[in-house]
């Protein structure tokens, strides 16, 4: 069998496949150009991808030989999930793995926000820290006594809930279905309307999936319910949010601040209004980025896909679950 990887994958990673597999890496630019994707599928049996290669209808239609798609992410939404299984193509991903290094980012970025640790650094950076700060100067904020608003209780928002308790923060949250009294009780969590999530919440903190029903859902509309003291966290997914929208809200000081981890395109273009505001925080994508993490995503990757070539259950299995895509 052969199989194709669109980016080269930890090197035992690769040894592991090369014993049973003829492999083919392709190693230009990220992402790997669809017309070259297309020509290099045909004669495939296995497809290794990331979550920035758009694996289309096109791709998967010009893969004749294609059993096999396992997604080195937590997201599949780059995949036509729906194509791929009218050809029986079995589709895999990586979503346990990558919860605890997500919800510490996530952690990372509100503490940063509250207490000014990216403008800190900075200050210090370009040497304009030239005197000793009084009792009213550079002030940042306690978490403790903080309203958590989690747009998402999944895996992530869970564990950002238990994060979030360590510190006494009151947790709100807002999901597609709401969690049990047993749940709800142990996350000492409060289920509210998404309105309401974002009017009473000191910071919102997302961890939905990019699907149609959430795509630009917040936008200026939810962005001025909230308080101008609160702070918008996002660890999910960049079109989650209409980007335009939040530039607004930064710039008139609707809220105030930001981190975010994703963006509406990555990387984000040198002239992305973003850059350059004092109360946005921003990180590269790097939710899931530690070596204990990334390297058990490249263990499960190759199993997945050894297992779906086999034609074994992958130890996860994307399916489609009563009409949609993943849930929130």
């Amino acid at each position: 069998m052969k199989v194709l990887l669109t980016r080269r994958l930890h090197d035992f990673a690769v040894k592991e496949i090369r014993k049973r597999y003829q492999v083919e890496i392709y190693t230009g630019k990220v992402p790997m150009p669809k017309d070259l994707l297309v020509s290099k599928i045909k004669d495939k049996d296995g497809l290794i991808c990331y979550p920035y290669d758009k694996i289309d209808s096109d791709v998967i239609n010009a893969g004749t030989k294609l059993k096999a798609i396992s997604t080195f992410s937590v997201g599949y939404n780059h995949i036509d999930v729906k194509a791929a299984l009218e050809r029986g193509i079995i589709v895999s991903y990586t979503p346990e793995v990558l919860t605890r290094a997500t919800a510490d980012l996530a952690m990372a970025l509100m503490l940063s926000l509250f207490r000014r640790v990216g403008e800190g650094n900075s200050l210090i950076h370009k040497k304009e820290w030239k005197t000793i700060f009084g009792p009213y100067e550079f002030l940042g904020t306690d978490l403790h006594g903080k309203t958590l608003g989690i747009f998402g209780m999944g895996r992530i928002g869970k564990a950002v809930a238990k994060r979030a308790l360590g510190f006494e923060m009151k947790l709100l949250y807002h999901n597609r279905k709401r969690l049990s009294p047993r749940e709800e009780k142990s996350l000492n969590a409060r289920y509210v309307s998404l309105d309401e999530l974002f009017r009473r919440s000191d910071v919102v903190s997302i961890h939905v999936p990019h699907t149609p029903k959430t795509h630009h859902i917040v936008n200026l509309k939810l962005l001025k319910n909230m308080k101008k003291t609160s702070f918008l966290v996002n660890t999910a997914r960049g079109k989650i949010i209409n980007e335009k929208d939040l530039v607004v809200a930064l710039k008139k000081k609707t809220i105030a601040g930001a981190a975010l981890d994703v963006f509406q395109n990555e990387p984000i273009d040198a002239s992305n209004p973003l850059i350059g505001l004092k109360n946005v925080l921003m990180t590269p994508h790097i939710g899931s980025a530690t070596v204990e993490t990334r390297r058990e995503m490249a263990e499960i990757t190759v199993k997945n896909l050894m297992l779906s070539l086999a034609r074994k259950k992958p130890i996860y299995q994307v399916k489609v679950e009563s009409g949609h895509l993943g849930r929130f």
